[in-house]
């Protein structure tokens, strides 16, 4: 009796465990969807989407990201929108199938919320562009419990750039990702395949984002938002269209400034076309400064486009001070009534002038013997003047006149003051020369200093 029951509850067992394999042999049959293939393997009775996939050791979750498209919606911001595909990687033993089934892998995205994902956490970044919630794109289970996660995100990225150097800047932009409840001891992100750069779609689109350059690394201990957590970080490193600023700010600058030189080569006494051209050169620099600079992030340092600005309105505002100069010396009443003479050179005029001033204050003197004085008479005094003797300084002998004997005067001349309308146009000449070569240096400076071309 003993051993009937015995043998009786034996095949029992047998015949249960023959029924449930069968039944695992019918649930995974080539002839069965990969819907009821998961509905089976995700029953609550065998799967519990709370608990970690029970591995050896650390669960490793590798990642890779595919660039869709980049877009700056404003130029002068720091402010990038970034649209990628985030793929996460990892292994579930729980959801190994059998090899009786033809498919190669299970379609699970409509029961994402039936599996256990990572729970991936964007830091560091600037805000989530609507919609906030992810765009699941695929969920795919192999044979052997490989999961591969594909989703959406759209981010906008704050970037951190030298805004004392705009718009020769390249802002650094930056974004990490990390598991929010699970630690590092029971999590690890590590990028697939050892990638060091982003992967770009063969599709991708730039608006005003230009990329020079970007990087995958494990977060650095001192940026990470929490350090026993494992994280991983996104560097883009942009750069900003110079054609852009060259075309819209630098060039029409130079115009302007230069065009405000013409003056230096008309006539002194053209008020109407040297006040024309100042007034008008000056107004268009400041509307087109005005214009672009509403559009500049706000910042309260100097940057390059200040600097700019600056120096190009004070050669503007300096050229209508030289007309105003010019124009005022040029009406002032001559002294001694010099006379003007239009065809000499002022500068050479200058130049000569100069280096004879020394000899042109005490003409060289001429003197004579007793017996070749020739006397003038001017009023009550009168000057001897010797023509027999010669010498840079004054005659050192005496003259008979009537038995006295009198010293030997020289007359000197006096340098005549250059007229006024000379001085004008020596004005104008000197700036045709020092304006041009000034503004030169500048802008050879600038762009230097600022490394515009590097």
């Amino acid at each position: 009796m003993g051993w009937s029951c015995v043998v009786a509850r034996a095949v029992a067992i047998f015949l249960m465990l023959s029924r449930a394999s069968a039944l695992t042999s019918d649930i995974f049959a080539a002839g069965k969807s990969d819907k009821e293939i998961l509905d089976n393997l995700l029953k609550n009775s065998r799967y519990d989407k709370r608990l970690l996939p029970p591995v050896d050791g650390v669960l490793t979750v590798n990642v890779s990201v595919l660039l869709l498209s980049l877009a700056s919606p404003d130029e002068s911001s720091l402010k990038y929108e970034v649209e990628f595909l985030l793929q996460q990687q990892w292994y579930d033993p729980r959801l190994r199938y059998s090899n009786q089934s033809h498919y190669d892998f299970l379609n699970a995205i409509h029961h994402h919320e039936d599996i256990w994902l990572p729970d991936t956490y964007f830091i560091m970044h600037g805000d989530f562009k609507d919609p906030i919630i992810p765009m699941h794109f695929a969920l795919r289970i192999y044979r052997n419990g490989t999961i591969n996660y594909l989703m959406r995100r759209h981010l906008i990225l704050s970037c951190q750039g030298r805004l004392n150097i705009f718009p020769f800047d390249d802002p650094l932009c930056s974004f990490a990702l990390e598991s929010i409840s699970y630690e590092q001891s029971a999590i690890t992100y590590v990028w697939k395949n050892d990638e060091d750069t982003l992967r770009k779609s063969p599709s991708l689109t730039t608006l005003n984002a230009y990329l020079i350059q970007n990087q995958t690394i494990p977060c650095p201990i001192k940026a990470s938002w929490r350090g026993n957590y494992s994280c991983l970080k996104v560097d883009l490193i942009f750069t900003r269209d110079r054609a852009f600023y060259f075309t819209t700010v630098f060039i029409p600058g130079i115009i302007l400034v230069t065009s405000s030189f013409i003056t230096f080569w008309l006539e002194w006494n053209a008020v109407p076309a040297r006040s024309m051209i100042g007034v008008t050169t000056m107004l268009n620099f400041f509307t087109t400064s005005n214009g672009f600079r509403s559009t500049l992030p706000v910042v309260s340092n100097l940057t390059a486009m200040n600097v700019w600005d600056g120096v190009c309105m004070c050669f503007i505002y300096a050229s209508l001070l030289e007309f105003v100069c010019v124009n005022y010396v040029g009406r002032k009443r001559p002294l001694h009534n010099v006379v003007y003479r239009p065809g000499e050179n002022p500068v050479t005029q200058e130049a000569m002038a100069f280096l004879n001033w020394g000899k042109s204050e005490i003409p060289q003197a001429e003197c004579s013997s007793a017996g070749d004085k020739k006397r003038e008479s001017t009023g009550a005094a009168e000057l001897v003047s010797c023509t027999a003797c010669t010498g840079p300084g004054a005659c050192t002998h005496t003259a008979n006149n009537g038995g006295v004997a009198e010293p030997c005067f020289v007359q000197v001349r006096k340098k005549e003051p250059p007229h006024p309308i000379r001085v004008a146009k020596t004005i104008d000449v000197i700036a045709r020369i020092t304006f041009p070569t000034a503004y030169a240096v500048f802008l050879i400076f600038f762009f230097i200093h600022y490394k515009a071309f590097s």
